[in-house]
């Protein structure tokens, strides 16, 4: 009969396991090497954190026995997915698991690698990585193949501290008991690893002790984050000339309002070299009708549509943390705004830095009216199902603004190959020419991508574009509605749409026709 111990374990890995395609697992200690580490190594990757580690990058699941963990946890603002924990701990909206908690003696050592290997039960061992590469053996079982571990952070180093992300308030005193239990687990994790040759997890120690064989400089590189500095051009080289596009990722409302998921989507968006990102806002209550809102709606939140539609909405302190943080990774942030009451809200309550207008509204000419009285900063506008009579009427009503970055789509998800008409993003391109001896908005064409892949992108790049979008998301879920278009971002396909639209514009290059360095006569 299985354990309910090691059932409950077995049910957390297998939702864990459907939300991400790589076969990649971090397991996060609060080492000082953890500062080492880049973000991308932990952005397509399952993170179990051991105790606060969250505080350095945001888990899945978190392991700890210790009172004081839910207090540091608390005070972050619960970074994890999922807690396993032997203590009372509540946070809403997380999953928990409650496991027993088995001490570490120099005598139980037996004991503890004995139900490491057995695997009938499982508990939170005090030697917690242990608990951590047992949830990873079980996500390998799910998945039905090997995975690869990563474990940062386990430096075995006590004198030296902790990770800086990491430092709080909440931690215990160094005393010589915790200092000789360190010690004791070191030799554990030589024993586990020995343990787990040839079997579903290929485990990396990520340091500089004799059983490592990753430091975090080289897992750095394996995860194509090395920097190195580009050879210097030649003086009589000139200047690579590029047009300026900016590149949206179009994370709309995929992080369920969860701020953990929008983390992760921010920081590979980031990761893959976008520019901007962008969310949306909606007041729920009154974009909707009643009847809509009181629907039955299956989701994790609730039991009617109006259930789910206000869990995806971020509130003020969701904004103040997407802010936040798309400063200190130098990335851009804006928001779809679809309605005057949330207009009103994001303008007074909150220093947006670029409104969107999406195609959605555009049949709202009160509201579109509103806002172009009442706003004088940048406006990205989408035109998808309108005409040469709407684009007119844009023209005539958006005079007040700074910029108008005006974006071409079809608003058909997918829209077919035939129907993206990059055509027209040509025609933006002459209005911004013709717009810019004129009084009134500097004019941006662009393009905001419904199609499957880049191509459509690159060519209108190559059409005078200086802003494209591309809907992300991360990873599929049951019971939520992802369009047929956005890209996952736990894949490499947002990272090649990137690429590829980088490598237009060094194709586009200058518009002055002059001899390069690379030609010469034949003959």
């Amino acid at each position: 009969m299985t354990n309910p111990t090691a059932e409950a374990i077995s049910t957390l890995a297998a939702g864990t396991a459907l939300r991400y395609a790589t076969d990649t697992i971090v397991i996060l200690g609060k080492g000082p090497s953890a500062d080492l580490v880049h973000t991308r190594v932990f952005n397509d990757a399952v993170v179990i954190g051991i105790n606060d580690a969250e505080r350095i990058h945001p888990t899945d699941i978190t392991i700890f026995y210790e009172d004081w963990v839910e207090e540091s946890v608390a005070e972050d603002g619960f970074r994890s997915a999922a807690y396993v924990t032997s203590t009372d701990f509540v946070a809403p909206g997380r999953d928990i698991v409650k496991l027993p908690f088995r001490a570490l003696s120099n005598d139980a050592e037996d004991q503890m690698l004995l139900r490491f290997q057995d695997r009938s039960e499982v508990a939170i061992e005090e030697a917690m990585f242990l608990t951590a590469l047992e949830i990873a053996r079980a996500i390998a079982d799910h998945r039905g193949r090997q995975q690869t571990v990563y474990m940062v952070g386990f430096d075995f180093t006590p004198d030296a501290g902790m990770a800086r992300a990491a430092a709080s308030q909440y931690r215990p005193q160094l005393s010589s008991r915790r200092r000789a239990g360190m010690e004791l687990q070191e030799f554990i994790l030589r024993n586990a690893l020995y343990t787990l040759k040839d079997s579903n997890l290929d485990v990396h120690h990520v340091g500089t002790r004799e059983f490592s064989d990753l430091t975090p400089e080289l897992l750095n590189e394996r995860f194509r984050v090395t920097v190195k500095e580009a050879a210097a051009l030649p003086m009589t080289e000139p200047e690579i000339e590029v047009p300026s596009v900016e590149i949206t990722a179009e994370i709309t409302t995929n992080h369920f309002g969860d701020l953990n998921r929008l983390e992760k989507l921010v920081r590979a968006a980031h990761a893959a070299g976008a520019d901007w990102v962008k969310v949306q806002k909606r007041d729920v209550e009154t974009f909707y009708t009643a009847e809509q809102l009181a629907k039955p709606y299956k989701s994790p939140f609730g039991t009617s549509f109006g259930d789910y539609r206000r869990q995806l909405e971020l509130d003020k302190a969701g904004f103040t943390f997407l802010d936040e943080l798309t400063k200190d990774l130098g990335i851009k942030w804006f928001a779809s705004v679809l309605d005057k009451p949330s207009f009103q809200w994001m303008t007074g309550e909150l220093d947006i830095p670029l409104v969107k207008l999406p195609s959605t509204i555009s049949r709202k000419k009160d509201y579109l009216e509103y806002v172009a009285n009442n706003y004088t900063g940048s406006l990205v506008i989408s035109t998808g199902m309108t005409d040469k009579a709407y684009e007119d009427w844009l023209l005539e009503t958006f005079t007040k603004q700074d910029t108008l970055y005006l974006l071409h789509c079809n608003s058909a998800y997918p829209t077919p190959d035939e129907h993206t008409n990059i055509g027209v993003v040509r025609h933006y391109a002459e209005l911004a020419q013709q717009q810019a001896s004129k009084p009134g908005p500097r004019i941006v064409p662009g393009y905001s991508s419904h199609d499957f892949g880049w191509m459509a992108s690159a060519l209108a790049v190559a059409a005078g574009a200086g802003m494209v979008e591309k809907h992300v998301k991360l990873g599929n879920t049951e019971w939520a509605h992802f369009d047929a278009v956005a890209v996952d971002l736990t894949t490499d396909a947002f990272k090649e749409y990137v690429d590829a639209v980088r490598k237009a514009q060094l194709h586009v290059g200058s518009t002055e026709k002059k001899i390069t360095a690379s030609e010469h006569h034949k003959y």
